[in-house]
């Protein structure tokens, strides 16, 4: 007997072949899709007594985001516009947070997530430069598992101090906001062998933990505050564990010190590889790229966040051409402000065609592949994630399409999700078998933060004062609030 059917709906496989059934339904069993086909066929030889009739509505893969920061949600609008964000805003900000509060932010963005079709997201647990504690591991964890969602825990750390140079631009940026408590590089390098100890302590508590839907990665922080050790470190903890590696990479030009570009030296060091996720890739040559091939590493492109921090175009049709597997990251929240992967389709499929001159430099089909089927295999999840088949873990969701902006789709469904959808109607989320989103209501989240909304923006502004931003809100408000949580 299977567990839940979804039935009579545009089931968008996204399997080799892109198939569409137009009048289509899944049988799901213990967590794993059990029959994909049409409609009349798979109910005929299903029995269950769950059903979610999906008439009328499209149903595709649930979405992956491979590249976050889910912390800095509580941070978002104080930002704005400013080429000082990091520094100055979100590691103070971040700094000031108390377990409370990564709570509600991680509550606040799983919300926000899957109410947009994301079943799975990469959180690079930066910190402020080296992971977090133990604490706020736990209450984040805690989050996630009430949620029902899947993660990939990437805890970060630093082992080394950047050259003088770098420090010395650190402090130009910092001297512009003196009233802000900025958290100094220096406390937060730790010793190599224990930040790798530190992490496969995390492995071995929590890996496979949420039934199965908890990961943990060794998440080297960048390259500059990086040793060689941590690198190769984190290198061999992924392959004795099975798990991937993770690090930003070349989303500045400045991040490059001396004669080799980063990507040059993560390969000198033994970084790159099969298991290794890299994100940004902004400023890259064709030599890079061509190295990334070579090593089967991959990409994580966040164009929203590239896009708002003025930092460029990364150079996705050229890696696609090469071979590189590229997915979709939604990165930081304080520095693009949504967590809505759909919005972030059109994005990923329309700005390669400004930057290239080229309206086919990236397609709609490509782009839902980069948050689909192409970021499973960036997370080395292939086998399991990211297309509607046999045998694959049951990541859905289901969209309504009866709207004017949707109107026409019966065309091109692939061209009406990526170009006209935008996020909020999507419907249904099942994730692991289980539905986690349903008529707008998810049920674990929803009944362990009742007042969430009202109790994260009051954390938002408890962070704030503690980090001295104050001076970064806007001048004045449009409106007064009322921020506090309901007794």
């Amino acid at each position: 007997m299977a567990d839940l059917l979804v039935k009579n709906g545009i089931v968008l496989t996204v399997n080799e072949t892109f198939e569409v059934i137009p009048d289509g339904a899944i049988a799901i069993t213990d967590a794993r899709i059990e029959a994909v086909g049409e409609t009349d066929e798979v109910v005929d030889r299903t029995d269950t007594d769950r059903i979610v009739d999906a008439a009328g509505k499209l149903v595709f893969p649930g979405l992956i985001t491979s590249h976050v920061h889910v912390s800095d949600i509580l941070l978002r609008g104080v930002c704005s516009d400013r080429d000082d964000w990091l520094y100055n805003v979100k590691i103070p900000g971040v700094g000031a947070m108390e377990p409370d509060d990564h709570a509600l932010g991680s509550a606040l963005y799983c919300t926000e997530a899957v109410r947009s079709g994301i079943t799975t997201f990469v959180e690079n647990a930066v910190a402020t430069g080296s992971g977090y504690s133990d604490e706020v591991i736990e209450a984040k964890l805690d989050v996630y598992e009430t949620a029902g969602i899947r993660n990939v825990y990437a805890q970060a750390f630093r082992d080394r101090l950047p050259s003088q140079a770098f420090l010395d631009s650190v402090e130009s940026v910092t001297s512009r906001a003196p009233s802000v408590n900025h958290v100094p590089i220096e406390t937060t390098v730790k010793d190599t062998d224990e930040a790798l100890s530190n992490i496969e302590d995390l492995i071995r508590s929590y890996h496979g933990t949420a039934d199965g839907r908890q990961s943990i990665w060794p998440t080297p922080y960048i390259t500059w505050s990086t040793t060689k050790e941590g690198f190769r470190g984190a290198y061999e903890l992924a392959d004795k564990y099975d798990v991937m590696t993770t690090t930003h990479v070349s989303q500045a030009p400045q991040e490059d010190e001396g004669y080799l570009t980063s990507v040059e030296h993560l390969r000198n060091v033994g970084y790159l590889g099969e298991r290794t996720l890299l994100g940004h890739c902004i400023h890259l040559s064709e030599r890079d790229i061509r190295i990334l091939s070579e090593t089967d590493t991959r990409v994580a492109h966040n164009p929203l966040t590239n896009l708002y921090i003025g930092r460029g175009f990364a150079p996705v049709p050229t890696m696609l051409r090469y071979g590189v597997t590229v997915g979709l990251g939604t990165d930081n929240t304080s520095a693009s402000n949504t967590v809505n992967m759909i919005n972030d389709l059109r994005y990923g499929a329309l700005i390669h065609k400004a930057s290239y001159e080229d309206p086919g430099a990236t397609t709609a089909r490509k782009a839902l592949e980069m948050a689909t089927i192409d970021n499973a295999r960036a997370i080395g999840r292939e086998e399991d994630l990211g297309s509607i088949e046999p045998g694959k873990l049951a990541d859905i969701v289901v969209m309504d399409l009866d709207y004017p902006h949707l109107t026409p789709h019966h065309h091109d469904v692939v061209s009406a999700l990526v170009y006209q959808a935008q996020g909020f109607e999507v419907e249904t989320v099942i994730c692991n078998g289980e539905v986690v989103l349903e008529h707008g209501r998810m049920a674990g989240l929803d009944d362990e933060f009742p007042d969430l909304r009202p109790a994260a923006a009051a954390s938002a502004e408890r962070v704030i004062d503690r980090a001295g931003l104050e001076e970064y809100r806007a001048e004045s408000r449009p409106y007064d609030i009322d921020i506090t949580p309901a007794e």
